[in-house]
């Protein structure tokens, strides 16, 4: 934009509306500027004035018209069509977007040269440091997921800090950005924040060098009672209510309020945090925990929901809170849960009562952790049938409130994939081996700190083998599909993979599902220079997260011989018609467990405190009213709907088989 000087006659006529200036000189103004609007300012420094044209109309129906009132401005730059009023002390060094409201703040200003949140230092997962994230705007779950735990690359981690600072440096400034349809109103003070377009700041207490990365598509609102130290706010995201955050990262459409406190931590995509408190906890995508009494210190989440009164330790000795655990994804604690870290929980599994054993579960997922009288038993498999696993599933892709285009976090929201069904694999294996060490008449198995009865070890062998078959059969399935083939070599050439991409170990990096040997090549590209900006890497778990189904199928493809003893290279029809069978065996088998599952939601104990005066009758009936009846109710309806659709889809498959000659 083009500016011009004041004239004599708008120097005159602001002095009339009190206004001052250290030197007039240094005030540039827009072209069609006028003096209407500007009473009791102060300009020192450079100071550039747009145009105040509009009006500003506000809740509950009054009008404020752009301008300056009551306002000292040093260095700062001003769009068009701007209010700002009533600042008590000023505002400094500043660039402020057009169609910006400002009003009742104490204090604005940028102090020195900042980076405005970029290269700020988390120490996650150990408090006394080691596993540092150098955080910034475009840090997604994936960067910091090996930022933290690959430690054992140290030239990868230097590569990544050195990227990270070169970003921090390039956006480092003396002048802050206060962006386009800003409102920030009865605030305290906000220093060296670099501000987004659209963004919502009503009554928060003190924001100190950060970022807030607000945009059209998603802003953020920053609430009453906010403190936010050594931070960065992604798009969409929501802190409020007395939030207090210091040295902490908050990914994109999450949302921090109650009172909720957090220091060194990281809270990716579509986290939700009230009431309680967070230590140096590393949460991936969906992290979730509501109660007061919560706290979650030291850990690894994601998918995850923690109950009232979950709490973990990290002082095991004396040498400190250096301990660390691990909840797999969509893992899940129950009301005054405990853990003493150092710990590993497998993938979807529930976690009840306290467990002091450093229990490692990773390759038993879906599983139930149970303790009785200080002792940890593991029930294996069973979440694999619970109502609650296959809603939550359900649940999250729903709930993924970015609108963000640019996204950074690049979630797969699978619950049976490459990482989980490997782990099946290997469940499987351990449960048979503990059988044939411990004989199949004991009572009771051991694994490492945990226990498991007999009754329990059998079923957990059947849940893992009932969802393998439903994995590989719907693989096999998706990849046959609306194909007429004539011939067994035809259906062979159709299997096979389209790239050795796949094979052999899978990993969840942090909401990320992915090939082991495509994260090590990423490695490899950073600690040799191939890869050398955030961007870029960003994009690289793109192109991971784009090309998983192509990926997975390799995988699966491998699984066959393995599982069915079929070589792939030698399939027939026949034998595609038995896995289709087996699949068809264990979609309906899960659903039905799935289905007895919910039934025991509309029991006559779950009607308990219905009905308060009255007949049983009369119980269910007000139960009825609140909950609905068993059969109606959306979720029994849809199970059964996808029992019906899939054995219908693998009837049509069996029967294109059937007609290869």
């Amino acid at each position: 934009m083009e500016y011009r000087k004041l004239t004599e006659a708008e120097i005159a006529r602001l002095k009339e509306q009190s206004c001052l200036a250290d030197e007039w000189e240094q005030v540039r103004v827009a072209e069609h500027f006028s003096t209407a609007y500007v009473h009791h300012t102060r300009f020192s420094g450079e100071v550039k004035l747009g145009v105040f044209c509009s009006e500003f109309t506000l809740p509950g129906g009054i009008r404020k018209h752009a301008g300056l009132r009551h306002v000292t401005l040093h260095n700062v730059t001003v769009g068009d069509n701007c209010c700002i009023e009533n600042v008590q002390n000023y505002i400094a060094n500043y660039e402020i977007g057009h169609d910006t409201f400002i009003e009742n703040v104490d204090v604005l200003l940028v102090d020195g040269v900042s980076t405005f949140g970029n290269g700020v230092e988390v120490s996650v997962l150990n408090e006394t440091g080691g596993r540092e994230v150098l955080i910034s705007d475009k840090l997604s779950a994936h960067q910091a997921y090996i930022q933290a735990l690959y430690r054992h690359r140290p030239e990868l981690i230097t590569r990544l800090r050195e990227i990270t600072d070169y970003y921090a440096q390039k956006h480092a400034s003396a002048t802050g950005r206060i962006g386009h349809h800003v409102t920030i109103l009865n605030a305290g003070s906000i220093c060296n924040v670099r501000i987004g377009d659209y963004c919502h700041i009503c009554g928060t207490s003190r924001l100190t060098n950060g970022s807030i990365n607000s945009n059209e598509q998603a802003p953020v609102r920053i609430g009453h009672g906010v403190i936010c130290d050594d931070f960065i706010v992604s798009s969409g995201s929501h802190v409020d209510d007395g939030a207090m955050l210091t040295r902490c990262f908050v990914g994109q459409a999450c949302r921090l309020g109650h009172n909720y406190s957090a220091s060194d931590s990281l809270f990716f995509s579509n986290c939700q945090g009230e009431n309680g408190e967070a230590c140096a906890i590393f949460a991936g995508p969906f992290t979730v925990t509501h109660h007061k009494s919560t706290l979650l210190i030291a850990g690894m989440f994601s998918f995850m929901n923690a109950g009232s009164g979950s709490n973990q330790s990290n002082h095991m000795y004396k040498l400190g809170p250096i301990h660390q655990g691990t909840l797999e994804r969509g893992a899940k604690t129950t009301s005054d849960s405990y853990i003493l870290w150092p710990a590993r929980v497998g993938a979807f599994s529930l976690v009840m009562g306290r467990h002091v054993n450093h229990s490692d579960t990773s390759n038993l997922p879906f599983s139930y952790l149970i303790e009785q009288n200080n002792t940890t038993y593991l029930v294996p498999g069973v979440n694999l049938r619970s109502v609650g696993t296959i809603r939550d599933a359900q649940k999250w892709p729903k709930r993924d409130g970015r609108k963000d285009a640019d996204k950074l976090d690049f979630i797969n929201y699978n619950l049976l994939s490459p990482y989980t069904v490997q782990k099946m694999f290997k469940g499987r294996e351990t449960l048979l081996n503990l059988r044939w060490a411990s004989g199949e008449l004991s009572d009771i198995y051991s694994f490492h700190s945990a226990k498991i009865r007999n009754s329990a070890l059998v079923k957990g062998i059947s849940f893992y083998e009932t969802a393998i078959h439903k994995f590989l059969g719907n693989s096999v399935i998706k990849r046959l599909e609306a194909i007429e083939f004539h011939n067994d070599e035809e259906i062979r050439a159709r299997l096979r993979p389209d790239t050795p991409i796949g094979s052999g170990e899978w990993v969840d990096v942090s909401g990320l599902i992915a090939p082991k040997s495509e994260i090590d090549a990423l490695i490899e590209d950073i600690e040799t220079g191939r890869v050398n900006r955030l961007k870029h890497i960003n994009a690289e778990f793109e192109k991971m997260h784009l090309h998983y189904y192509t990926y997975e199928w390799t995988w699966a493809y491998e699984k066959l011989e393995e599982f069915y003893g079929i070589h792939p290279e030698a399939i027939t029809a026949a034998d595609v018609i038995r896995i289709v069978e087996k699949w068809k065996e264990a979609v309906v088998g899960l659903d039905r467990m799935v289905y007895e599952d919910a039934k025991k939601e509309f029991s006559m104990a779950s009607m308990t405190g219905f009905g308060a005066d009255g007949s049983r009758l009369e119980k269910e009936l007000d139960f009825e009213q609140v909950r609905g009846d068993f059969e109606s109710n959306p979720f029994v309806t849809a199970v059964l709907k996808h029992i019906e659709v899939k054995t219908a889809l693998g009837d049509e498959l069996i029967a294109r088989m059937q007609r290869v000659k």
